[in-house]
């Protein structure tokens, strides 16, 4: 099948990837398997280490005692990427390396037992033409960068001095050099997210490293696993760039701008940040009263990181209670903290409180996301299933309606998130049927 996108260099972006033939919307223009991938360090209990699947129970390996799996057959397809790693995590024990240097060091394994990865002619964009971005990066970032690398070098000497010696000596300059390394990982690897968008885990795919950001993009990205697929969200023409939304765009323009240049050391001269087009229905209501709002966020996120659930719905409710009718619900702050009052119903189990406060997000999400999003699907999926706990059957049908819309588009048909929408709609017709007759 001849290739959807190519490698192209884009006016004052440098590389980036545009399509090579006419692209519709929701068709998949890329799929890859990561480089190398590991599961993060806050979710390594709950997701196997293999095929990054959410269990209740895990197996965990009796020598490290760090990576877990779903059974035998798991276990056994990951040793030959685990057995290395292994050894390095046992010499650290109890410490645990961050998930940038596992990934690192994932990565070198990968490439010393697979130096032929290097000259993979399907590959677009080697790692050794990634940037590292080291002029452009704080005196602090490159500290944390330098302690991270001597984390590394730390992690890998139970491994590196044999096997690897030669094989490194072997790689190309820049991926010798553990510094030089660390600092293309972290501009250039990609989270890897379950099917509600809850991140499970890092992986580079380097071809995809090419893609330039845009605060509303063309195409997103979703994992099935660990494999990345790159689905288009709007119709795209031939030589036309292909882009993607590197942060979360559901925030104002400076902050988008602020987390760009931090994070990826570029300034976002997209329309969408030019035209500054949503930042004043962001910020709509009373100043002095939203304030409030604003203020309040970190507290409630503290809250929920430390899932006090109890609290944080307390905080939450009592605060949209004060601010009713000043600050209409498209205010972004009012937005967050009615999220957040979701989440906490939801695991408080308070199931009414849940529907009413996600019901009130769906208009505004419909707002902010005009085209197909998967966070747009996801939030319409979670109000449903609500809805039809709650028996509110026509609801939930109507709500698993439209997630079906976008779910279809950003994530495809045969995903598990667009197979479960289908089994969902048909399962509220069924029930639909049975009333009526039942009334009759």
């Amino acid at each position: 099948m001849p290739p959807k996108l190519e490698r192209f260099v884009s006016p004052g972006k440098g590389n980036g990837l545009r399509a090579a033939v006419r692209v519709k919307r929701g068709e998949l223009v890329y799929c890859a398997p990561p480089l190398a991938c590991c599961v993060s360090n806050k979710v390594s209990r709950d997701v196997c280490h293999h095929c990054f699947s959410r269990r209740e129970t895990l197996l965990r390996c009796s020598q490290c005692k760090m990576a877990r799996y779903c059974n035998i057959t798991c276990q056994k397809q990951a040793w030959s990427g685990h057995k290395r790693e292994c050894k390095c995590l046992q010499s650290l024990l109890p410490r645990i390396p961050t998930d940038s240097v596992r990934l690192a060091a994932r990565l070198l394994f990968a490439l010393v037992c697979f130096s032929l990865l290097m000259k993979d002619p399907k590959m677009l964009y080697t790692l050794e033409e990634h940037e590292s971005h080291l002029s452009s990066m704080s005196e602090h970032k490159k500290q944390g960068m330098a302690q991270l690398a001597s984390m590394l070098e730390l992690y890998l000497q139970q491994e590196v001095p044999y096997p690897a010696q030669e094989v490194m000596s072997a790689l190309p300059p820049s991926l010798r050099e553990p510094f030089s390394l660390i600092a293309k990982m972290t501009c250039n690897c990609f989270t890897i997210s379950d099917g509600e968008l809850q991140e499970i885990g890092v992986g580079l795919y380097p071809s995809l490293s090419l893609l330039n950001h845009d605060c509303r993009p063309n195409c997103v990205m979703v994992f099935v696993g660990t494999k990345l697929q790159l689905r288009a969200v709007r119709d795209i023409n031939p030589e036309e760039e292909l882009t993607i939304s590197y942060i979360e765009t559901l925030s104002l323009t400076e902050d988008r701008q602020r987390q760009l240049e931090d994070q990826y050391h570029f300034t976002c001269r997209c329309q969408h940040c030019d035209s500054q087009d949503k930042d004043r229905l962001m910020l709509s209501g009373h100043e002095s009263t939203w304030r409030l709002l604003k203020e309040a966020l970190p507290r409630l996120e503290g809250l929920k990181t430390e899932s006090d659930w109890q609290a944080l719905l307390e905080g939450c409710s009592h605060l949209l209670s004060t601010v009713v009718g000043d600050v209409p619900d498209e205010n972004l702050y009012k937005l967050r903290i009615t999220d957040m009052a979701v989440d906490a119903s939801i695991h408080l189990g308070h199931w009414e409180e849940a529907v009413g406060y996600g019901e009130k997000t769906l208009p505004v999400y419909r707002q902010y996301y005009p085209d197909p999003h998967p966070v747009h699907g996801v939030q319409l999926m979670r109000v449903g299933k609500l809805q039809h706990y709650l028996e509110h059957i026509e609801d939930a049908l109507d709500t698993f309606k439209q997630a079906y819309q976008i779910i279809k588009l950003t994530h495809g048909d045969d995903h598990p998130m667009t197979s479960d929408l289908r089994i969902k709609m048909e399962e509220c017709r069924s029930e639909m049927v049975q009333q009526s007759s039942s009334s009759h």
